[in-house]
């Protein structure tokens, strides 16, 4: 076998087992903060870097990142938060010229078929308000401790001395 054919196998299997595919963007209001939900198929354990940025007067604006530097009237509105197979975009105080095309580019650590991309037009009229369940998601801790401890609750059978 021609080296270079084996190694071009070799490449192409790496890249089949360490993609990260982005499978769905979306956006909602929660409040008057915007939350962008890059979710994706986690094909990997190695460490996962991100990118959220918008595209408004044809322009590229870094809002937070891990891969380049952020712009600097993002920096003090938004963070990110990363939990199984999504990662989330919080900008605070959301107004009409936040309105743009946002995009959620990922990367993981020693993928060699680059980044994975999706983008969602944001017009602030047209977003709807973040879901209730989507909402416990961000802190789930709290509601699996109360949902399991129920039964144990339920069994216990408190006397008073």
């Amino acid at each position: 076998m021609n080296p270079t054919v084996g190694i071009a196998v070799i490449l192409t299997v790496l890249q089949a087992a360490h993609c990260q595919m982005v499978k769905d963007l979306s956006a909602c209001l929660l409040g008057q903060n915007l939350r962008v939900d890059c979710r994706y198929e986690n094909k990997t354990d190695n460490p996962l870097t991100y990118e959220f940025s918008i595209t408004k007067d044809n322009r590229k604006h870094v809002i937070h990142s891990t891969i380049s530097v952020s712009e600097n009237i993002y920096r003090g509105r938004a963070n990110v938060t990363m939990h199984k197979n999504l990662v989330c975009l919080h900008l605070q105080s959301f107004t009409t010229s936040d309105e743009g095309i946002y995009m959620c580019e990922l990367k993981a650590t020693n993928d060699y078929t680059g980044n994975q991309s999706k983008n969602i037009t944001v017009i602030k009229d047209k977003l709807e308000k973040c879901a209730g369940f989507s909402l416990l998601i961000q802190n789930t801790s709290w509601l699996l401790l109360l949902l399991l401890s129920l039964p144990l609750l339920q069994a216990v059978d408190f006397v008073s001395l």
